[in-house]
C-alpha cells in the first residue's frame, strides 16, 4: 500500500465509526516504511553489495602493496624459475610419458621449490604468501609439477609444519625442503572420501606400547607412489569418561618403516606425469612420538590444515 492508496482509504472510511480500519491502514504504511528503509540501508557486506549490483571499491582498493625488500628478493627467485621452466621443462614429454623425469625433479630441488614455505631454520626458502603466488604463476604452467609440488608441501607435510612438535619438525622438515625426502597426505579411502571422520584405517597400540601398527588402505593418494614421508590418518582407540571411543589420529609415517606399498599410478585425463595411486598399510610400525600433536586429535589437524588450503587451490588456478 503506498502513501496515496492510504489517503484514499481513510477518505473513504471517517473516523469513528470506521476508527479501525483507519488505524489498519496506517499500521501497514508504517510497515512499508520500515520495510523500505531497510532495502535501501547501505552495508559494508561487499558480497552483499555485488548480488545488488553495486560494487564497495574501499573493501578491494587500492591493492595491497608489496614492499621494496621482498619485490627484490621476488625477483631474485623469479628470474631463475622462469628460466628453468621455459628452457628444462617439457610439459608435452611429461604428459604423453605420465611421468616428470629425475633430472627435472633435480632441477626443482635445486632451486629451493620443496621447501618454499618451510622457515629458513629448517632448511627452506621460508617465503612469503605473496611470494609464493607469485613463483605459482610459473609453476603452474606445467599442472604435474604443480600438483606434486603442491602434494608434497601444501598438504604433505604441513600438518608438520603447523601441529608438529619441535623434535618432529627438526627431524622431518629439513630433508623435505631439500626435497630429498618427499612428502604425501593420507587421508582418503574407499568408502570415505575427504570425510576424516568416517575413515576405516586403524592404528592399535602395540603390547609394550611404544608403536602404533596402522592398517589399511587409501586412495587417490598424489605422490603415493614415491613419497619417503606421508601424513597419515587413522582410527584410534581412547577411553573418554569410562568408556571406548575411536578417534582419528594423525602420524607420521616414514616408507622405511615397513609395510607398506602402493598401486599402479592412476591413468588421468590430465596432469598425468603426478604420481597419483592407492597406498596399502599392514601392520606399520609407527613410534609413539610420531603421533602429530595428540593421540585423538587428529580432526582438529585436518580442520587446521584445510582452513588454508584454498589458497594454494586457487594460486595453482
Amino acid at each position: 500500500m503506498n502513501v496515496n492508496s492510504f489517503l484514499a482509504l481513510s477518505r473513504a472510511f471517517p473516523r469513528g465509526k470506521y476508527t479501525h480500519a483507519w488505524h489498519q491502514g496506517k499500521q501497514v504504511l508504517r510497515a512499508q516504511q520500515r520495510r523500505t528503509f531497510r532495502t535501501h540501508s547501505r552495508s559494508l557486506a561487499y558480497a552483499k553489495d555485488l548480488f545488488l549490483g553495486q560494487i564497495n571499491k574501499a573493501e578491494v582498493f587500492p591493492y595491497p602493496e608489496i614492499g621494496k625488500e621482498e619485490l627484490e628478493e621476488i625477483q631474485q627467485f623469479v628470474a631463475p624459475v622462469e628460466k628453468f621452466f621455459s628452457e628444462e621443462v617439457d610439459s608435452a614429454k611429461i604428459d604423453k610419458e605420465a611421468t616428470i623425469p629425475a633430472e627435472t625433479l633435480n632441477g626443482l630441488k635445486e632451486l629451493g621449490l620443496f621447501g618454499i614455505m618451510i622457515p629458513e631454520e629448517y632448511g627452506g626458502l621460508g617465503l612469503s604468501h605473496t611470494m609464493y603466488a607469485r613463483l605459482n604463476e610459473i609453476i603452474a604452467l606445467d599442472g604435474s609439477i604443480a600438483v606434486t609440488l603442491a602434494a608434497h608441501q601444501a598438504i604433505g607435510l604441513k600438518g608438520i609444519l603447523i601441529a608438529g612438535n619441535e623434535a618432529q619438525k627438526k627431524k622431518y622438515l629439513p630433508k623435505l625442503a631439500s626435497g630429498e625426502h618427499i612428502a604425501a597426505f593420507c587421508l582418503t579411502e574407499p568408502g570415505s572420501g575427504s570425510d576424516a571422520a568416517s575413515i576405516q584405517t586403524r592404528a592399535t597400540l602395540s603390547e609394550d606400547g611404544k608403536h602404533y601398527l596402522i592398517s589399511g588402505s587409501k586412495i587417490w593418494i598424489s605422490n603415493g607412489g614415491f613419497a619417503d614421508i606421508m601424513t597419515v590418518f587413522a582410527r584410534t582407540e581412547l577411553e573418554v569418561d569410562g568408556a571406548k571411543k575411536d578417534k582419528i589420529t594423525a602420524f607420521i609415517v616414514e616408507k622405511a618403516f615397513g609395510g607398506i606399498s602402493s598401486g599402479k599410478p592412476e591413468d588421468k585425463l590430465g596432469i598425468r606425469g603426478s604420481y597419483t595411486c592407492e597406498v596399502s598399510f599392514d601392520n606399520v610400525p609407527v613410534p609413539v612420538e610420531n603421533v602429530i600433536g595428540e593421540v585423538g586429535g587428529g580432526f582438529k589437524v585436518n580442520s587446521a590444515l584445510f582452513s588454508g588450503q584454498l589458497f594454494f587451490v586457487f594460486v595453482q588456478l
